[in-house]
């Protein structure tokens, strides 16, 4: 697969990052978990990108490489739902009463 810019901006697919990258991966768990993957390497290469001055095509694929790395390491040990990456997780439902706020008197 060819590394430019061009073909980078263009990739979609989970699975297509990991080709790119050339990184090795267990379709199950990417299966499972293909969206909260790209969510967290998204805001991995956001953060490369805020805090990084590196103009080197390479360095900077290096470093989005290791972010996808680290996005898949972190759905090897944890799920979605420890992660709440997406809102739904972090939002508390309307007219819903969670155990652990009912208190015994």
């Amino acid at each position: 697969m060819s590394t430019t810019w061009y073909d980078f901006r263009n990739l979609t697919d989970a699975e297509d990052y990991f080709k790119f990258f050339n990184l090795s991966y267990d379709p199950k768990v990417v299966n499972v978990n293909r969206l909260h993957i790209l969510k967290k390497f998204s805001e991995l290469v956001q953060e490369i990108d805020a805090n990084s001055t590196e103009e080197d095509r390479e360095k900077k694929f290096d470093l989005y490489k290791a972010a996808l790395q680290q996005a898949y390491q972190v759905f090897l040990t944890s799920t979605s739902l420890d992660q709440k990456l997406f809102k739904v997780f972090n939002q508390k439902p309307n007219n819903v009463v969670l155990l652990a706020e009912i208190n015994a008197d």
